[in-house]
């Protein structure tokens, strides 16, 4: 499909069947983003109702706010609660299009991307397609552990929990029940240290009202993390406090510990330790995920892609990368700037204003990122937050983390649906999707690498 700036209009044609995934004709630059996570919305947000065509591109037909995946995998929310449809977000945006496909292939000499639907050629490309889990090379932890990275891996955590926790009631071996109670999570960021807390109070206040059969204190939690501090990013208070919360949960937490084996029965560190456990949840690292096309040498640790200032690829004129993929190198940022929500959002919008600015021939001035803080919740009314020199922790900093939370989730229903779940569980510990819709059974394509397109 050939592009002409010289018009500015959009006009509707028929389609035909073709190899080429069926769009609007448009005189106006054709911006093509892959994935619709934190990143992309937010240059689509940027870009709506401007002289251009935006089309979005993602294997998934909605977005999932990530920083809540822990709560649908302990039963305290429904997955829709922290799912909004894409066609939904953009409805209303009449120069916006959005295409379920997967990318497959960018092919630069051509300005055209391969999907499993067709192809799409472009004007600009934006790669927003963020991460998936990093196990490290070690394949057994990939085959029988679980990662927390979508809205599936939460759902399958759900149900292995629970039917564990059901075939404990079941059997009369002492050492298989030991086993099926056993949770162990691995990274000690903030996926992890919200993950233990919730399954802490899960096991304090959920469990002996649901399994009579044994008592409680037959569970046990274990947070796994290899170097000597929790939440290595926050400061020393936020790490000591967070330490303190999980310990008086009872979490058990083990520093200078690296997970080196797990069979799906026994967890096994490196120091020679050994942990009977049915359940291992994997958030202790990430790595990027993207297309083929992109350069080998334009590919830096952590399976990122280097970009300079300008988020352009290097070797580019015209593709950027945003968000969790984007390894924006520099003296300030040798490692790049950190792969959270607000990093992605502020690149979203600086790539949006940038777009427009790049069109009409203007020079746009460098990314610069402005670290609002970070927050992290241990359970119920424990948080712990640095905001710049202020660092605090408590209920206070649990209430900050709520309403952040809560105003950053898409759709007025979700915030309706997750707010009132919070204010039944703060009054009642309850969790009431304790269901097992379906029999989760480990496999390997449900184990391994299993990102969205989403940043």
């Amino acid at each position: 499909m050939n592009v002409n700036h010289s018009n500015n209009k959009i006009t509707e044609t028929a389609c035909k069947i073709t190899d080429e995934i069926c769009l609007p004709d448009s005189d106006l630059p054709r911006i093509v983003i892959i994935g619709g996570g934190f990143a992309g919305l937010a240059l689509v947000e940027k870009l709506k109702h401007q002289e251009v065509q935006v089309v979005l591109l993602d294997k998934n037909n909605f977005h999932q706010f990530q920083p809540l995946l822990y709560q649908v995998a302990t039963s305290a929310l429904e997955p829709d609660s922290i799912v909004f449809p894409f066609r939904k977000q953009i409805n209303g945006y009449k120069n916006v299009f959005f295409r379920l496909a997967e990318v497959e292939e960018i092919q630069a000499d051509s300005n055209t991307i391969m999907t499993n639907k067709g192809s799409v050629s472009y004007d600009y490309l934006v790669l927003a397609t963020g991460t998936t889990t990093n196990f490290f090379g070690m394949d057994s932890v990939a085959k029988n552990s679980l990662g927390m990275k979508d809205i599936r891996d939460s759902l399958n955590i759900r149900h292995m929990m629970l039917q564990n926790l059901e075939q404990a009631a079941i059997t009369c071996d002492d050492d298989e029940r030991d086993a099926l109670t056993n949770f162990v999570i691995v990274g000690g960021g903030p996926a992890g240290v919200e993950m233990a807390g919730a399954l802490a109070e899960f096991c304090k206040y959920i469990l002996p009202k649901d399994y009579p059969e044994y008592p409680s204190s037959i569970m046990n939690i274990y947070l796994i993390e290899a170097i000597d501090d929790l939440l290595s990013t926050m400061s020393d208070k936020a790490s000591s406090k967070t330490l303190k919360y999980l310990e008086d949960l009872n979490v058990k937490v083990l520093l200078n510990e690296a997970v080196s084996n797990y069979d799906g029965n026994e967890v096994t560190t490196k120091s020679g330790k050994t942990i009977l456990a049915k359940n291992l949840i994997w958030t202790a690292g990430v790595k990027g995920q993207f297309p083929k096309g992109i350069d080998k040498k334009h590919v830096v640790k952590g399976n990122r892609i280097k970009t300079g200032s300008f988020l352009m690829v290097e070797g580019s004129k015209n593709i950027f990368a945003i968000g969790d993929i984007a390894a924006v190198i520099s003296k300030k940022t040798p490692k790049g700037h950190p792969q959270v929500a607000q990093t992605a959002i502020q690149q979203g919008k600086w790539l949006g204003n940038s777009l427009l600015k790049i069109i009409k021939n203007e020079s746009p001035k460098p990314f610069e990122y402005k670290d609002k803080g970070s927050l992290a919740t241990v359970g119920k009314r424990k948080a712990v937050a640095d905001l710049g020199k202020m660092k605090f922790a408590g209920y206070f900093a649990w209430l900050l983390w709520s309403i952040v939370h809560l105003m950053s989730i898409s759709g007025f229903r979700n915030k309706l649906m997750v707010g009132f779940n919070w204010a039944v569980s703060y009054f009642t510990y309850e969790k009431s999707n304790r269901l097992i819709i379906r029999n989760f059974k480990p496999t390997s394509s449900q184990t391994k690498e299993s990102g969205q397109y989403e940043s």
